[in-house]
C-alpha cells in the first residue's frame, strides 16, 4: 500500500522571501512514514530541505527543531501546540511562517 502524500504550501513573510527568489509561497509534498501515518510538519520540512536548503536552515536549528524565533501556524494554531514537527498535516495544508515577536 502507498504512503499518504499531501501538498503543503509554506506562506512566507517578506524577511524570508530572499531565500526563494522573492516568492511568497513555496509548495512541497509531505510523505507519511508508512501507509498508516499521515504526513507531518517534519516530513514537509525534510522535503523543503531538499528543494530549498537555504530557506529550511533558517526555519530549523542545528538539532532539527523549529527555531525559537519562528512560529509556524497550521489551521489557525501554532505548530508547537500541535506536536511541533510531529504535527499531522491535513490535505492541502497551508503553513504560515511567522517571525516571533519579541
Amino acid at each position: 500500500m502507498a504512503k499518504p502524500v499531501t501538498l503543503v504550501v509554506f506562506v512566507l513573510p517578506s524577511s524570508l522571501r530572499h531565500w526563494v527568489s522573492g516568492e511568497t509561497e513555496v509548495k512541497v509534498f509531505a510523505v507519511g512514514a508508512d501507509h498508516e501515518t499521515p504526513p507531518t510538519l517534519g516530513s514537509a520540512l525534510d522535503t523543503l530541505r531538499r528543494t530549498h536548503p537555504r530557506l529550511e536552515e533558517r526555519l530549523r536549528d542545528d538539532y532539527g527543531r523549529i527555531r525559537r524565533h519562528i512560529n509556524m501556524i497550521i489551521c489557525g494554531e501554532n505548530a508547537r501546540g500541535l506536536g511541533s514537527l510531529d504535527c499531522a498535516l491535513p490535505p492541502a495544508a497551508e503553513v504560515y511562517v511567522l517571525p516571533a515577536l519579541a
